[in-house]
């Protein structure tokens, strides 16, 4: 102890600088430092939110927890997976945090390391909560931290611990320790001990502030007395040497304490004192040759929890590089818990913190811990059966990496990230409070004790990479306060308490955000709250208070911040972002008395910010937040309203105000002014009581001009609407325009209105005024909506007397009124007795109407003075019956009535009653409007189930008794119900239909699939006869269609139709059928004979007559006999087809020999180019020179007069000598293409190939050093290269038409080839590719290539030679011209000779000619002139 005196001497001098003049320089820390307090548990317990709604997932119980020994041995693999032993726990990691305005917390790629490292911007969470911390320099000890280097050597800050006294370590060795007020109280140690041992690594105070540990540098520790001063030990074989103490830290007993060095190893040391001599006994926990240990945190209990339970294990938690271990020290070493971290950044720091937390109403200690961004909680608790269970919590998704993580109190942890920010974040939400840059404390950083620079770095590299970032030792806290050292100053954070949270943001001007902050106080909804009572009463109190100060001084900077003398709208932008603010916190704090006293008195002295509050009630009046108002406040709201002409606004307020504060004479008189008729009604009712007195002025109104007969205008129609629902409601005892009338109100309110209704005058009647004018005016206005309402009413009543008396009562008045007057028109009439058949036909009817209103009812609506009004007669009639009121008629009476009025709904409804269903048949045949929908009526009647057979006979005969009416009605729609239902009875029909025409078009609509009719033809299984009798109506009333009908129907015989026709006359009819029946030549006879006698018509025409139809019936039936014999050529032999032919061109050319040459007939022209039509189509079919023969075998022609056929042969030359062109130059251009695509084929065949290597690829052996002399070397086009041996013996070889084939063993072996069904796609696909094979030159020739399968009669090309195809025809887009080469060539060998020609016109063949792309673009043949 002899440098003790120079201890003395550095205390002494460094307090001489800590006078009272440096003491006032620093900061009063009464309000940041005075008390290092607890905070009480009791306070957490009491804040704590009633759910917590942190999801729990136990990690299981181990019923045998492993030894020490065991985790230790453990191979620590760095690429560990993150598992923890149940799997289900990794199901939690998907909940992301809450999202907020502020800034958020968890970010969804947090997983992605490279979005972590790029900087967010993050939005300021100051306007949500305010500034959250406190952050103050302690001056005094700054300043002595600066003193103490300068004037003694001290040495940089290197470590700092807090208690009740703050310890600061130094570089040279000495621990300077100061109290509350940032007095310098001790300098342990001195810089040649610090020279010795090295830096201060690491400080401890132990809980009753008696001892300091230090860890330095070099591997020494020294425990201090800080009562005296003293050393107490020095400690130097606690663990191994050369390593640096990282950390050293007190547990609650204290004789007991962990450190960790810079190997990665934890010990404890026990201290003891046996005779006076203190002695320090070491253990190793944890060796850091099985995995580096780099932080320690033993769990520390507070005063008031000594007695926990967990506390008798002395907890501690470790981390290493890769994991996470819990173990208790006490009653016996135990490993409680480990935790492997799985995959993270290796240069993050690992943390870790306790706390006690209150979580469902009991306190356990929480351990968080984390490395880099992603921070897992731990809830730790004793079971019943003594054993620790540990549950896992939400764990806090981060976007930046953490270097400390500290707890503020239970609910609030804060976090420093790697690049010097402070993030404050409430725990439970995970929602970021603040952040606070820290760069300026300029925080001291431990990385030269990682490394051990002190003893010649040997530590491993993963532990010198941790401790880049790691500031372990600067940073403590204690008592709700964090401590931070820099290399010049120590900073203190604290939470601000509520009240200065909100100052803060006043400081600041934001007054929006300070009512906001201190709202979300006043409902307990703000995070980090300090300093407000646990009582919600109390807290609630206090906040209002502070509210209201706010709101006072908010509402004299609205008005002094208003622009002076601006616009309008600029003032009135003004207040109503302001004022509407001041509103709504009095609403909510329940301050009107505020609102209208002094906050409404201030703002009106400015006239837009009245204004402009006036307007900001109206929405909380209208949803019923606002109720009762003070009468002045009331009045100038509806003046400004009134002065701004929104008089809607005002309505809508004044039917949802207390109105008993107002002038209600005054107000009435404005709504009756404004027609604000709903608030007009609701102030008599509200503020009276008076419930006739509106209903009075409203009958004023709209009485007259209806007696008078006038048409209401817009807004009386309006009045009576409010009338009627106004009635209404008064009479269901609910008040107007909403709300219900006070229930003792309501049968005397009822019953007034009744009264009203039934006055037998008005108060001021004229004399002509009719009696009942109240009901009267009503009936006129809407007799429909008042007897509804009136039926409402009914139905409201209880079955009492007085009640009874009224309803009937109220009827005979109504029966009255409309019966004994004319001017109600039916509907209305009717309406009235509707009303009253429904009334009558309820079960507990008590009313009574005389029978014989009824019957004149019927009078009036069956028998008119006039036809006016028809079908609404009938309507009001219908709805009378539907109502109930058929018991009142005699039915039999009722169906004469109707059927003389020709009420043809109302017999159908009797009719139905009585299940006459054939009856109402007729009802729909006679009905004009409905007579079309007798068809769906039938339909419905014989199909849908629940009708006898008997009825659906009855209908069905009374259905064939009108068929011809139904036929001519619709035949569609006949012949569709026919079909459907009686097929089989089609012919009865047939005999039924006498009028011919009906019957055509019944026959017509049934069997022409044109005429859309929905029935199946096969099912309907007509007999021929029928369908022959609809062609032979079809040959009389419409022959022009007899063709186009056949084509489509189907069952008719041939022989009997062909009768038809003839017997008609249709000569082009018997053609068509005859060529259907086969014979050809008895057709083109037809044919034939049809054109010669139109032939005959056209020649006698003398040149006076003028030109008409006949030339274009000539030439039609000429182009049918054409058509008719192009079709039937392909099919006859060469002498049939000339029996077609030449007999048609003789034909064609007989007018023209009878003309002369010298006067030329009318249409010789016309004729002559007819005449080269049927010469151009005949020679597709019979060859030239038959043709020429023929003509030139004319006795005509024979004699030499070939003047009149020269045109015609000349014709014939021009189109042979086109086609012979035609034909050269296609020629000429295929055999080009033939030469050109030989030329590349021979030039692909003859390629030689390359070989990608020199060696075989299956036996690897380099060609040239086989020995076998007979072996061949064979290489394929894909470039391997093979011995054939090897692929004979990899059986590489396919049998193609009795030859051997190779194939690549490499591009085959992958997908091997089964058959070749597919060879040139194969082939394309390289799987068996075509080889060529080099011989070494004793070898024969090798016969074996792969090659595509052809038809057996086709020579086989060799494989090049495919391939080289392949790849020409890959050279072509579209169609090639081989293509079109082979495909003349099979056509030529299929088909038997014909002459080339382009108007061949057979069965289409799929063919490449036939193909879009194909478009061979022809001259045409030249034009011979004359």
């Amino acid at each position: 102890m002899e440098n003790e005196p120079d201890h003395e001497n550095v205390e002494q001098s460094l307090c001489a600088k800590t006078t009272e003049e440096e003491l006032n320089k620093s900061f009063n820390l009464e309000a940041s430092l005075s008390k290092f307090s607890y905070i009480d548990l009791d306070k957490e317990l009491e804040f704590k939110t009633d759910l917590i709604d942190d999801k729990e997932f136990d990690i299981p119980q181990v019923d045998t927890p492993p030894t020490l020994e065991s985790i230790l041995n453990e191979t620590d693999d760095e690429e560990e997976s993150f598992v923890l032993e149940d799997p289900t726990l990794l199901n939690i990691d998907t909940i992301d945090s809450h999202s907020y305005d502020t800034s958020s917390v968890a970010s969804s790629d947090s997983g992605d390391r490279t979005n972590l490292k790029r900087k967010k911007k993050l939005p300021d969470s100051f306007s949500l909560h305010g500034s959250v911390m406190r952050h103050s320099l302690l001056k005094g000890i700054s300043a002595q931290i600066v003193s103490a280097a300068d004037k003694v050597d001290a040495g940089l800050p290197t470590a700092i611990a807090v208690s009740s006294l703050i310890a600061v370590g130094t570089s040279h060795g000495l621990a300077l320790i100061f109290d509350q007020n940032q007095a310098l109280r001790l300098c342990l140690g001195s810089t040649s001990v610090g020279g010795q041992y090295g830096a201060i690594s690491a400080l401890s105070i132990n809980n009753d502030c008696s001892r300091l540990l230090c860890g330095f540098a070099k591997g020494q520790i020294t425990m201090w007395d800080l009562a005296s001063g003293k050393l107490l030990r020095s400690i130097t074989d606690a663990h191994p040497p050369g390593t640096a103490i990282l950390h050293i830290k007190f547990t609650d007993d204290p004789t007991l304490a962990i450190c960790n060095d810079s190997g990665g190893s934890v010990f404890e040391l026990t201290f003891k004192r046996v005779m006076g001599v203190r002695t320090c006994e070491s253990r190793c926990l944890f060796s850091g040759s099985k995995g580096e240990v780099c932080c320690i945190e033993p769990l520390h209990s507070k005063p008031d929890l000594k007695d926990h339970p967990i506390t008798q294990f002395s907890l501690l938690a470790m981390a290493s590089l890769t994991k996470i271990l819990v173990i208790g020290l006490k009653p016996s070493l135990k490993v409680w818990m480990t935790f492997p971290y799985g995959r993270m950044d290796p240069s993050s720091v690992p943390l870790l913190a306790w706390h006690f937390v209150a979580v469902h109403n009991y306190v356990n200690p929480m351990l968080a811990f984390c490395r880099g961004d992603v921070v897992h909680f731990l809830l730790v608790k004793r079971d019943e059966s003594g054993a620790i269970h540990v549950t896992k919590q939400k764990h806090l998704h981060l976007h930046y990496d953490l270097i400390n993580f500290t707890w503020i109190n239970s609910r609030t942890v804060v976090l420093l990230d790697s690049v010097e920010k402070l993030h404050v974040i409430d725990r439970q939400t995970q929602e970021e409070l603040e952040t606070v840059e820290i760069s300026e404390v300029q925080l001291v950083y431990n990385s030269s004790h990682f490394k051990s620079l002190a003893t010649g770095g040997n530590v491993s590299q993963a532990l010198a990479l941790v401790g880049e970032k790691a500031c372990y030792q600067s940073i403590s806290s204690y008592g709700g306060q964090i401590f931070y050292l820099g290399t010049k100053s120590v900073y203190v954070m604290m939470l601000r308490s509520w009240r200065e949270r909100v100052d803060h943001l006043l400081k600041q001007d934001c007054l929006t955000e300070a009512l906001a902050l201190a709202w979300s106080f006043h409902e307990g909804k703000a995070k980090a709250v300090v300093g407000l009572s646990g009582d919600a009463n109390k807290r609630k109190a206090v906040v209002a208070d502070r509210m209201v100060e706010i709101l006072f001084h908010y509402a004299d900077r609205a008005l002094k911040k208003c622009p002076d003398q601006g616009k309008i709208q600029v003032m009135e932008q003004h207040f109503q972002d302001m004022v509407p603010v001041i509103v709504d916190y009095c609403l909510l704090l329940q301050r009107k008395d505020l609102l209208f006293s002094q906050m409404y008195d201030k703002l009106s002295e400015n006239s837009v910010a009245k204004g402009v509050f006036l307007e900001c009630l109206e929405p909380y009046i209208l949803s019923d937040k606002l109720v009762g108002i003070t009468p002045q406040v009331m009045k100038d709201l509806i003046v400004h309203f009134q002065d701004k002409k929104l008089m809607e606004n005002v309505e809508a307020l004044i039917v949802h105000m207390d109105i008993t504060s107002l002038d209600i004479q005054q107000v009435v008189l404005m709504c009756w002014e404004n027609h604000l008729y709903d608030a007009m009604i609701y102030v008599y009712n509200r503020g009276m009581n008076e419930f006739i007195s509106p209903m009075e002025k409203l009958f004023k109104v709209i009485a007259p001009p209806l007696n008078a007969g006038k048409t209401l205008t817009d807004e009386q129609v309006v009045m009576g609407n409010k009338l009627l629902v106004y009635i209404s409601c008064c009479l269901a005892g609910r008040a107007y325009p909403l709300g219900d009338i006070p229930e003792d109100l309501v049968p005397l309110v009822k019953n007034q209105v009744f009264e009203f209704l039934i006055r037998l005058h008005s108060a001021e009647a004229s004399l002509e005024e009719e009696i009942y004018p109240y009901v009267r005016t009503l009936l006129h206005f809407d007799t429909r909506e008042f007897l509804n309402v009136l039926a409402l009413t009914f139905e409201d009543f209880k079955n009492d007397k007085q009640a009874v008396e009224y309803q009937q009562r109220i009827v005979d008045i109504l029966l009255k009124v409309m019966v004994e007057n004319s001017d109600f028109t039916p509907s209305q009439v009717g309406c009235l007795f509707t009303f009253l058949a429904r009334q009558l036909a309820k079960p507990d009817n008590t009313l009574f109407v005389n029978r014989t209103l009824f019957d004149q009812v019927l009078e009036f609506l069956c028998s008119p003075d006039d036809d006016s009004r028809h079908s609404e007669r009938q309507q009001v009639l219908l709805e009378l019956l539907q109502a109930g009121g058929i018991v009142q008629f005699e039915e039999s009476r009722l169906i004469r009535m109707a059927e003389k009025a020709e009420f043809y709904q109302i017999c159908e409804f009797m009719y139905e009653r009585e299940h006459q269903y054939d009856k109402i048949i007729d009802c729909y045949l006679r009905d004009p409007l409905r007579e079309e929908e007798v068809f769906n009526y039938i339909h419905n009647i014989l199909s849908i189930p629940g009708h006898s057979a008997e009825e659906k006979q009855s209908v069905w005969q009374k259905a064939m008794d009108h068929i011809e009416e139904l036929v001519s009605l619709k035949p569609c729609k006949a012949a569709e119900l026919v079909a459907t239902h009686f097929s089989e009875q089609i012919e009865t029909v047939i005999k039924k239909l006498k009028n011919q025409v009906l019957l055509f078009k019944f026959l017509q609509s049934l069997l022409d699939p044109r005429e859309g009719i929905h029935v199946n033809q096969e099912s309907l299984q007509i007999s021929p006869c029928i369908t022959e009798l609809f062609i032979e109506l079809l040959c009389q009333f419409n022959p022009n269609q007899v063709i186009e009908t056949l084509q489509v129907l189907e069952c008719y015989r041939l022989e009997e139709t062909i009768q038809i026709a003839q017997r008609y006359q249709l000569h082009e009819v018997t053609a068509y059928l005859l060529e259907k029946k086969g014979d050809i030549h008895g057709a083109f006879l037809i044919m034939l004979k049809r054109l010669q006698s139109k032939l005959q018509e056209i020649t006698q025409q003398d040149e006076n007559t003028k030109e008409d139809s006949s030339l274009k019936e000539v030439e039609e039936t000429t182009v049918e006999t054409i058509a008719l014999c192009q079709r039937n050529s392909h099919n006859l032999n060469q002498q049939q087809r000339e029996a077609l032919w030449f007999p048609l061109l003789e034909a064609m050319m007989a007018p023209q020999k009878l003309s002369s040459s010298a006067a030329p007939h009318l249409h010789s022209e016309a004729l002559k180019s007819l005449t080269m039509q049927v010469l151009n189509s005949m020679a597709a079919f019979i060859a030239l020179p038959s043709i020429l023969q023929r003509i030139l075998q004319d006795p005509v022609y024979g004699k030499g007069k070939l003047g009149e056929i020269q045109g015609l042969i000349l014709g014939m030359l021009d189109t042979f000598n086109y086609e012979q062109t035609l034909l050269e130059t296609t020629t000429s251009l295929l055999n080009q293409d033939l030469h050109w695509s030989l030329c590349h084929l021979r030039a692909s065949v003859t390629r030689g190939l390359n070989p990608k290597q020199d060696y075989c690829s299956i036996c690897l052996q380099q060609y040239k050093r086989r020995q076998e002399m007979a072996d061949e070397i064979i290489v394929f086009s894909c470039g391997h290269l093979y011995h054939s041996f090897c692929l004979q013996n990899k059986e590489c070889t396919i049998e193609i038409e009795g030859q051997t084939r190779w194939t690549c063993y490499k591009c085959s072996s992958s997908n091997k080839v089964g058959k070749l069904s597919e060879n040139s796609s194969e082939i394309k696909k390289g799987r068996i590719t075509p080889s060529q094979v080099k011989m070494s030159p004793s070898c024969l020739p090798s016969k074996g290539d792969p090659a595509v399968k052809k038809a057996t009669s086709e020579p086989v090309l060799d494989p090049q030679q495919i391939q080289a195809f392949d790849q020409l025809c890959r050279l072509y887009r579209g169609s090639s011209r081989l293509a079109l080469l082979t495909e003349l060539s099979q056509n030529r060998s299929s088909e038997s000779y014909r002459p080339f020609s382009g108007s061949q016109s057979g069965p289409a063949f799929n063919s490449i000619f036939q193909n879009e792309n194909f478009q061979l673009q022809l001259i045409p043949p030249p034009v011979t002139e004359d």
